[in-house]
Protein backbone atom coordinates (compact mmCIF):
# COMPACT_ATOMS: atom_id res chain seq x y z
CA UNK A 1 0.00 0.00 0.00
CA UNK A 2 0.80 3.55 -0.72
CA UNK A 3 1.13 5.58 2.76
CA UNK A 4 1.48 9.19 3.16
CA UNK A 5 2.33 11.79 5.88
CA UNK A 6 1.53 15.25 5.79
CA UNK A 7 3.03 17.86 7.46
CA UNK A 8 0.33 19.07 10.12
CA UNK A 9 -1.12 22.42 9.72
CA UNK A 10 -3.33 23.00 12.58
CA UNK A 11 -2.14 26.28 14.33
CA UNK A 12 0.96 25.20 16.81
CA UNK A 13 0.56 21.85 16.10
CA UNK A 14 4.25 20.66 15.77
CA UNK A 15 3.19 16.23 15.91
CA UNK A 16 3.83 13.92 13.24
CA UNK A 17 1.57 11.13 12.29
CA UNK A 18 4.97 9.04 11.55
CA UNK A 19 8.55 8.49 12.96
CA UNK A 20 11.31 7.23 11.33
CA UNK A 21 10.90 3.47 13.00
CA UNK A 22 7.29 3.26 11.76
CA UNK A 23 8.44 4.05 8.46
CA UNK A 24 11.01 1.25 8.71
CA UNK A 25 8.24 -0.98 9.79
CA UNK A 26 6.01 -0.09 7.02
CA UNK A 27 8.53 -0.60 4.21
CA UNK A 28 10.05 -4.19 5.83
CA UNK A 29 6.13 -5.22 4.92
CA UNK A 30 6.38 -4.08 1.21
CA UNK A 31 4.77 -1.00 1.20
CA UNK A 32 5.68 2.21 0.24
CA UNK A 33 5.89 5.42 2.58
CA UNK A 34 5.96 9.72 1.00
CA UNK A 35 6.47 12.02 3.97
CA UNK A 36 6.04 15.80 3.34
CA UNK A 37 9.13 17.81 3.59
CA UNK A 38 9.44 19.03 6.96
CA UNK A 39 6.78 17.25 8.51
CA UNK A 40 8.94 16.00 11.62
CA UNK A 41 10.66 19.38 12.27
CA UNK A 42 8.46 19.82 14.87
CA UNK A 43 8.61 16.71 16.67
CA UNK A 44 12.66 17.18 16.08
CA UNK A 45 12.93 14.55 13.11
CA UNK A 46 14.46 15.61 9.72
CA UNK A 47 13.67 14.85 6.63
CA UNK A 48 17.30 12.70 6.33
CA UNK A 49 15.90 10.86 9.45
CA UNK A 50 12.74 9.34 7.44
CA UNK A 51 15.07 8.92 4.26
CA UNK A 52 17.15 6.63 5.87
CA UNK A 53 13.85 4.96 7.16
CA UNK A 54 13.47 3.75 3.78
CA UNK A 55 10.49 6.72 2.91
CA UNK A 56 10.44 9.24 -0.09
CA UNK A 57 10.21 12.90 0.63
CA UNK A 58 7.79 14.55 -1.00
CA UNK A 59 7.53 18.02 -1.85
CA UNK A 60 4.12 19.90 -1.02
CA UNK A 61 1.08 18.14 0.63
CA UNK A 62 -0.68 17.98 -2.75
CA UNK A 63 2.18 14.81 -3.74
CA UNK A 64 1.51 13.31 -0.56
CA UNK A 65 -2.16 12.95 -0.71
CA UNK A 66 -2.28 12.30 -4.43
CA UNK A 67 0.07 9.42 -4.37
CA UNK A 68 -1.17 7.78 -0.90
CA UNK A 69 -4.05 5.13 -0.10
CA UNK A 70 -3.59 5.91 2.75
CA UNK A 71 -2.83 9.12 5.19
CA UNK A 72 -1.63 8.97 8.59
CA UNK A 73 -2.04 11.95 10.49
CA UNK A 74 -2.30 13.13 13.95
CA UNK A 75 -5.02 15.64 13.93
CA UNK A 76 -8.21 15.70 11.40
CA UNK A 77 -8.18 17.44 8.18
CA UNK A 78 -8.31 21.10 7.86
CA UNK A 79 -10.78 23.30 5.37
CA UNK A 80 -7.85 24.07 3.56
CA UNK A 81 -7.18 20.00 3.32
CA UNK A 82 -10.88 19.03 2.22
CA UNK A 83 -10.09 19.09 -1.62
CA UNK A 84 -7.20 16.78 -1.30
CA UNK A 85 -9.04 13.88 -0.09
CA UNK A 86 -10.10 11.03 -2.82
CA UNK A 87 -13.10 8.99 -2.76
CA UNK A 88 -11.79 5.16 -1.21
CA UNK A 89 -8.77 6.94 0.47
CA UNK A 90 -8.39 5.84 4.18
CA UNK A 91 -7.40 8.02 6.71
CA UNK A 92 -5.98 7.25 9.89
CA UNK A 93 -5.79 9.86 13.04
CA UNK A 94 -7.67 11.75 15.50
CA UNK A 95 -11.21 12.98 13.79
CA UNK A 96 -13.53 13.58 16.93
CA UNK A 97 -16.44 14.08 14.26
CA UNK A 98 -19.22 14.74 16.69
CA UNK A 99 -17.35 18.34 17.36
CA UNK A 100 -17.97 19.20 13.76
CA UNK A 101 -20.69 18.71 11.66
CA UNK A 102 -18.52 19.80 8.66
CA UNK A 103 -15.83 17.97 9.08
CA UNK A 104 -18.22 15.25 9.18
CA UNK A 105 -20.30 16.50 6.12
CA UNK A 106 -17.14 16.58 4.22
CA UNK A 107 -15.79 12.87 4.81
CA UNK A 108 -19.15 11.55 3.67
CA UNK A 109 -19.32 13.63 0.81
CA UNK A 110 -15.62 13.02 -0.44
CA UNK A 111 -16.51 9.23 0.35
CA UNK A 112 -13.13 8.47 2.12
CA UNK A 113 -12.70 5.87 4.78
CA UNK A 114 -12.15 7.22 8.40
CA UNK A 115 -10.23 5.15 11.56
CA UNK A 116 -10.72 7.41 14.37
CA UNK A 117 -7.72 6.73 16.73
CA UNK A 118 -10.16 8.01 19.42
CA UNK A 119 -12.62 5.42 18.76
CA UNK A 120 -10.19 2.53 18.53
CA UNK A 121 -11.37 0.48 21.38
CA UNK A 122 -10.62 -3.10 22.25
CA UNK A 123 -12.37 -5.89 24.01
CA UNK A 124 -12.11 -4.94 27.47
CA UNK A 125 -13.12 -1.41 27.06
CA UNK A 126 -9.42 0.18 26.66
CA UNK A 127 -8.76 3.38 24.57
CA UNK A 128 -5.41 2.37 23.38
CA UNK A 129 -4.79 4.88 20.73
CA UNK A 130 -6.43 8.05 22.52
CA UNK A 131 -4.70 7.24 25.98
CA UNK A 132 -1.30 7.97 25.09
CA UNK A 133 -2.88 11.45 24.40
CA UNK A 134 -4.85 11.90 26.98
CA UNK A 135 -1.90 10.84 29.60
CA UNK A 136 -0.12 13.70 27.87
CA UNK A 137 -2.76 16.02 28.06
CA UNK A 138 -4.18 15.46 31.75
CA UNK A 139 -0.42 15.87 33.00
CA UNK A 140 -0.60 19.04 31.08
CA UNK A 141 -3.82 20.92 32.91
CA UNK A 142 -2.61 21.70 36.33
CA UNK A 143 0.37 23.03 34.62
CA UNK A 144 -1.52 24.96 32.26
CA UNK A 145 -4.08 25.75 35.13
CA UNK A 146 -1.48 27.09 37.59
CA UNK A 147 0.45 29.19 34.76
CA UNK A 148 -2.93 30.73 33.57
CA UNK A 149 -3.66 31.17 37.31
CA UNK A 150 -1.15 34.08 37.31
CA UNK A 151 -3.01 37.61 37.79
CA UNK A 152 -0.69 38.42 34.30
CA UNK A 153 -3.23 36.54 32.54
CA UNK A 154 -6.33 37.72 34.47
CA UNK A 155 -6.09 34.72 36.95
CA UNK A 156 -6.22 34.79 41.08
CA UNK A 157 -2.84 35.54 41.50
CA UNK A 158 -2.31 32.29 43.57
CA UNK A 159 0.67 29.92 43.30
CA UNK A 160 -1.27 26.53 43.35
CA UNK A 161 2.23 25.19 45.00
CA UNK A 162 1.50 27.53 48.53
CA UNK A 163 4.22 29.13 50.38
CA UNK A 164 4.98 28.97 54.11
CA UNK A 165 2.11 30.71 55.82
CA UNK A 166 0.09 30.75 52.98
CA UNK A 167 -2.25 27.72 51.65
CA UNK A 168 -2.24 25.93 48.57
CA UNK A 169 -4.80 25.86 45.74
CA UNK A 170 -7.43 23.56 45.70
CA UNK A 171 -8.06 21.86 42.26
CA UNK A 172 -11.14 20.26 41.05
CA UNK A 173 -10.87 17.38 38.67
CA UNK A 174 -13.95 16.17 37.14
CA UNK A 175 -13.54 12.42 35.58
CA UNK A 176 -11.43 9.87 36.67
CA UNK A 177 -10.36 8.55 33.74
CA UNK A 178 -6.95 8.58 31.73
CA UNK A 179 -6.92 12.40 31.90
CA UNK A 180 -8.28 12.72 35.22
CA UNK A 181 -6.26 10.81 36.83
CA UNK A 182 -2.77 11.88 35.48
CA UNK A 183 -3.88 15.55 36.27
CA UNK A 184 -4.32 14.17 39.80
CA UNK A 185 -0.95 12.65 40.15
CA UNK A 186 0.64 15.66 39.15
CA UNK A 187 -1.86 18.29 41.04
CA UNK A 188 -1.07 16.29 44.02
CA UNK A 189 2.79 16.73 43.24
CA UNK A 190 1.90 20.49 43.01
CA UNK A 191 1.44 20.11 46.57
CA UNK A 192 -2.46 20.81 46.15
CA UNK A 193 -5.36 20.01 47.49
CA UNK A 194 -7.40 18.13 44.94
CA UNK A 195 -10.73 16.81 45.00
CA UNK A 196 -11.47 14.00 41.89
CA UNK A 197 -15.17 13.52 40.97
CA UNK A 198 -16.39 10.48 39.02
CA UNK A 199 -19.87 8.56 39.09
CA UNK A 200 -18.16 5.45 38.96
CA UNK A 201 -17.87 3.48 42.45
CA UNK A 202 -15.28 1.12 41.14
CA UNK A 203 -13.47 3.88 39.53
CA UNK A 204 -13.42 5.73 43.03
CA UNK A 205 -12.03 2.46 45.03
CA UNK A 206 -9.12 2.19 42.88
CA UNK A 207 -8.11 5.80 42.92
CA UNK A 208 -8.44 5.90 46.85
CA UNK A 209 -6.22 2.88 46.87
CA UNK A 210 -3.25 4.60 44.37
CA UNK A 211 -3.41 8.33 44.51
CA UNK A 212 -1.24 10.38 47.64
CA UNK A 213 -3.00 11.42 50.48
CA UNK A 214 -4.04 14.94 49.30
CA UNK A 215 -6.32 13.56 46.78
CA UNK A 216 -9.94 12.74 47.91
CA UNK A 217 -11.70 10.53 45.17
CA UNK A 218 -15.75 11.32 45.58
CA UNK A 219 -19.01 10.36 44.34
CA UNK A 220 -20.11 13.07 41.58
CA UNK A 221 -23.57 14.82 42.38
CA UNK A 222 -25.15 18.40 42.11
CA UNK A 223 -23.97 18.59 45.75
CA UNK A 224 -20.77 17.49 45.61
CA UNK A 225 -20.13 19.70 42.30
CA UNK A 226 -21.20 22.93 43.56
CA UNK A 227 -18.97 22.36 46.37
CA UNK A 228 -16.10 21.84 44.20
CA UNK A 229 -16.30 24.37 41.92
CA UNK A 230 -16.80 26.74 44.83
CA UNK A 231 -13.90 25.74 46.86
CA UNK A 232 -11.61 25.43 43.24
CA UNK A 233 -9.08 27.66 42.15
CA UNK A 234 -8.29 25.57 39.01
CA UNK A 235 -11.04 23.15 37.44
CA UNK A 236 -9.67 19.94 35.06
CA UNK A 237 -12.93 18.93 32.90
CA UNK A 238 -11.96 15.39 32.10
CA UNK A 239 -15.02 14.29 31.56
CA UNK A 240 -15.31 11.25 28.27
CA UNK A 241 -17.90 9.69 26.01
CA UNK A 242 -16.28 7.75 23.42
CA UNK A 243 -16.65 9.01 20.42
CA UNK A 244 -19.75 11.20 21.08
CA UNK A 245 -20.46 14.78 22.12
CA UNK A 246 -19.25 15.22 26.20
CA UNK A 247 -21.83 16.18 28.43
CA UNK A 248 -22.17 19.76 29.45
CA UNK A 249 -21.30 19.58 33.19
CA UNK A 250 -20.35 23.14 34.02
CA UNK A 251 -23.06 25.60 33.13
CA UNK A 252 -22.94 29.29 32.70
CA UNK A 253 -24.56 29.70 36.20
CA UNK A 254 -21.96 27.83 37.58
CA UNK A 255 -19.43 30.35 36.91
CA UNK A 256 -21.47 33.05 39.16
CA UNK A 257 -20.46 30.67 42.36
CA UNK A 258 -16.44 30.19 41.37
CA UNK A 259 -13.78 32.19 42.84
CA UNK A 260 -13.63 35.54 40.72
CA UNK A 261 -10.02 34.62 38.63
CA UNK A 262 -10.18 30.71 38.79
CA UNK A 263 -9.24 28.75 35.97
CA UNK A 264 -10.73 26.25 33.78
CA UNK A 265 -8.90 24.00 31.46
CA UNK A 266 -11.69 21.94 29.86
CA UNK A 267 -9.39 19.10 28.30
CA UNK A 268 -12.66 17.69 26.69
CA UNK A 269 -12.60 20.60 24.31
CA UNK A 270 -11.77 18.37 21.48
CA UNK A 271 -15.36 16.42 21.62
CA UNK A 272 -17.12 20.08 22.61
CA UNK A 273 -16.47 20.87 25.94
CA UNK A 274 -17.48 20.07 29.21
CA UNK A 275 -18.32 23.42 30.25
CA UNK A 276 -21.37 25.61 28.25
CA UNK A 277 -19.05 28.53 28.25
CA UNK A 278 -15.65 26.74 26.36
CA UNK A 279 -14.85 27.19 22.96
CA UNK A 280 -11.56 25.86 21.50
CA UNK A 281 -8.64 28.16 21.50
CA UNK A 282 -4.99 27.70 20.07
CA UNK A 283 -2.06 27.10 21.61
CA UNK A 284 -1.21 30.87 20.03
CA UNK A 285 -4.20 32.32 21.49
CA UNK A 286 -4.98 29.92 24.75
CA UNK A 287 -7.53 31.96 27.31
CA UNK A 288 -10.12 34.06 27.57
CA UNK A 289 -12.52 35.26 30.29
CA UNK A 290 -15.89 34.56 30.90
CA UNK A 291 -17.45 36.15 34.07
CA UNK A 292 -14.50 36.47 35.76
CA UNK A 293 -13.09 33.09 35.17
CA UNK A 294 -10.15 31.87 32.88
CA UNK A 295 -11.03 29.28 30.10
CA UNK A 296 -8.08 27.22 28.66
CA UNK A 297 -9.50 25.37 25.84
CA UNK A 298 -6.89 24.36 23.49
CA UNK A 299 -8.34 21.50 21.38
CA UNK A 300 -4.73 20.27 20.42
CA UNK A 301 -3.06 20.24 23.91
CA UNK A 302 -0.23 17.39 23.35
CA UNK A 303 1.04 19.21 20.44
CA UNK A 304 2.93 21.90 22.71
CA UNK A 305 5.10 18.66 23.90
CA UNK A 306 5.30 17.46 20.55
CA UNK A 307 8.38 15.23 20.50
CA UNK A 308 7.59 13.37 23.75
CA UNK A 309 3.66 13.04 21.99
CA UNK A 310 4.80 12.13 18.70
CA UNK A 311 7.05 9.39 20.08
CA UNK A 312 3.86 8.87 22.79
CA UNK A 313 1.03 8.67 19.93
CA UNK A 314 3.76 6.32 17.42
CA UNK A 315 4.18 3.19 20.12
CA UNK A 316 0.32 2.72 19.98
CA UNK A 317 -0.57 3.36 16.51
CA UNK A 318 1.94 1.41 14.92
CA UNK A 319 0.35 -2.07 15.20
CA UNK A 320 -2.96 -1.17 13.87
CA UNK A 321 -1.53 0.91 11.11
CA UNK A 322 0.69 -2.28 9.84
CA UNK A 323 -2.76 -4.28 9.91
CA UNK A 324 -4.80 -1.26 7.96
CA UNK A 325 -1.37 -1.60 5.46
CA UNK A 326 -1.58 -5.34 5.25
CA UNK A 327 -5.23 -6.29 4.90
CA UNK A 328 -7.16 -2.83 3.83
CA UNK A 329 -9.75 -1.64 5.44
CA UNK A 330 -12.41 -3.78 5.34
CA UNK A 331 -10.87 -6.71 5.62
CA UNK A 332 -8.88 -5.43 8.97
CA UNK A 333 -11.86 -3.90 10.43
CA UNK A 334 -13.28 -7.43 10.11
CA UNK A 335 -11.20 -9.23 11.66
CA UNK A 336 -10.31 -6.49 14.47
CA UNK A 337 -13.03 -5.74 16.49
CA UNK A 338 -10.99 -2.67 18.02
CA UNK A 339 -10.32 -1.63 14.14
CA UNK A 340 -13.78 -2.20 13.78
CA UNK A 341 -14.59 0.05 16.15
CA UNK A 342 -12.40 2.86 15.36
CA UNK A 343 -14.05 3.21 11.59
CA UNK A 344 -16.43 6.57 12.00
CA UNK A 345 -16.93 6.40 8.39
CA UNK A 346 -17.18 4.61 5.22
CA UNK A 347 -17.95 4.62 1.25
CA UNK A 348 -20.53 7.90 2.04
CA UNK A 349 -21.50 6.28 5.17
CA UNK A 350 -21.14 7.03 8.66
CA UNK A 351 -20.81 3.81 10.70
CA UNK A 352 -20.16 4.90 14.40
CA UNK A 353 -23.94 5.29 15.64
CA UNK A 354 -22.61 8.07 18.48
CA UNK A 355 -21.71 10.59 15.49
CA UNK A 356 -25.08 10.21 13.53
CA UNK A 357 -26.38 11.46 16.54
CA UNK A 358 -24.25 13.96 17.41
CA UNK A 359 -25.86 15.84 14.37
CA UNK A 360 -29.14 13.76 13.37
CA UNK A 361 -27.88 11.85 10.71
CA UNK A 362 -29.21 8.70 11.57
CA UNK A 363 -30.44 8.13 7.78
CA UNK A 364 -26.71 8.52 6.97
CA UNK A 365 -26.00 5.47 9.37
CA UNK A 366 -25.06 1.98 8.53
CA UNK A 367 -23.37 -0.67 10.92
CA UNK A 368 -19.88 -1.23 9.14
CA UNK A 369 -20.70 -4.88 7.48
CA UNK A 370 -23.66 -3.63 5.79
CA UNK A 371 -21.86 -0.56 4.40
CA UNK A 372 -19.38 -3.09 3.08
CA UNK A 373 -21.61 -5.05 1.66
CA UNK A 374 -21.38 -8.19 3.66
CA UNK A 375 -24.15 -7.13 6.40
Amino acid sequence: MKIGCPKEIKSQEFRVGLIPAAVKAYVERGHQVCVEKGAGLGSGITDEHYEEAGARICVTAREVWDSSQMIVKVKEPLAAEYDFMQAGQLLYTYFHFAASEKLTLTCLEKKISAIAYETVQERDGSLPLLKPMSEVAGRMAPLMGAFYLGKTFGGRGLLPTGVPGVAPANILIIGGGTVGSNAAKVAAGLGARVTLLDINLDTLEHLGNVMPPNVSPIYADAYTLDKGLREAEIVIGAVLVTGARAPKIIRREHLHIMKPGSVIVDVAIDQGGCVETSRPTTHSDPVYLVDDIVHYCVANMPGAYARSSTFALNNRTGKYGLRLADMGVETACLNDSALMNGLNIYNGWITFKPVAEAFGLEGSYKPAPEAFGKG
